[in-house]
């Protein structure tokens, strides 16, 4: 009841054909000329371009390091005026008995 029955394979039926033989071809190789060797321009510094170079390169810096100081700035301020929002909040909640009673 519990033991698996394996598949028994079935005879093939009708006729079997033997596969078809392939005959191999020749293979020519094409004739062609070799491609052109591409040569790549070469890049002349000058001082110019050096100092252009590295000015952009350090307006770039200056840049990313002004965001990211603001961004985080920014989120120094928000935790800051969190934290005493959180702190007037609690000294509200804390003790109602300890306020003065308002006067009639």
């Amino acid at each position: 009841m519990f033991r698996p029955k394996v598949p028994t394979m079935p005879m093939p039926t009708g006729l079997v054909t033997p596969p078809a033989v392939v005959q191999p071809t020749a293979v020519e190789p094409m004739q062609s000329s070799p491609a052109p060797i591409a040569q790549r321009p070469t890049v002349q510094i000058t001082p110019g371009t050096a100092l252009a170079v590295i000015g952009a390169g350090t307006a770039v810096v200056l840049v990313v390091g002004t965001v990211l100081v603001s961004m985080l700035l920014a989120t120094a301020v928000t935790a800051a005026s969190v934290a005493v929002c959180a702190l007037v909040v609690r000294s509200l909640l804390a003790s109602p008995a300890k306020r003065p009673r308002p006067r009639r």
